[in-house]
């Protein structure tokens, strides 16, 4: 006999399809620095770039992770982009978030609307629907977070997706939409 699942049971963990060609750095072992400087190395090795470049994005990805362990990052993943022969990699941090009251989605939605910001009229905020739950979707010209709200009232599910070189209106965002109605819970 299968188990009925409890739609309010906080889930045990989580589910998320991200392409095999995606670096997953996991940032709950200890480890994920040389991870890390595995995955710099191999982008720049023949690709001709110049030392200060691959230092450059060496600190700007450890002090990405280091940002992320420190708000309960659990994963890392990057994927270069490729067009450009550039080195800095689109990126996904899946983060923890636990709730510490009763802050739903609006309340949530509301509380970035409130904080607004220098670049306020780059930035969308909404509340969208994915097959995890409902979600707060905040967009700017370069950058998706979607806050996905776990069942159980447990807190919330972040995905944290940079996209540099693409933006967040071409195929990359799309991948990234699609990464994100992926996440499935596991009760």
């Amino acid at each position: 006999m299968i188990p009925h699942s409890d739609a309010t049971a906080p889930p045990s963990d989580y589910r998320l399809l991200v392409p095999r060609d995606w670096f997953r750095i996991d940032l709950t072992q200890d480890r994920w620095r040389a991870q890390l400087k595995t995955f710099v190395d191999h982008q720049a090795e023949g690709r001709g770039a110049p030392a200060e470049t691959k230092q450059e994005v060496w600190v700007t990805l450890r002090n990405t992770a280091e940002a992320g362990v420190r708000n309960g990052a659990l994963e890392f993943f990057l994927k270069p982009e490729l067009d450009d022969g550039g080195i800095l990699p689109a990126s996904l941090i899946v983060s923890l978030i636990p709730r510490t009251g009763s802050l739903t989605p609006d309340g949530l939605r509301a509380s970035f609307e409130a904080r607004g910001g220098t670049d306020a009229q780059d930035t969308e905020v909404s509340i969208i629907g994915l097959p995890a739950g409902e979600t707060v979707r905040i967009r700017t010209p370069t950058t998706m977070d979607l806050y996905v709200q776990m069942p159980g009232a447990v807190g919330y599910l972040v995905l944290g997706f940079a996209i540099p070189l693409g933006g967040t209106t071409g195929p990359m965002y799309r991948l990234c939409s699609a990464i994100g109605e992926s996440l499935r819970w596991i009760v």
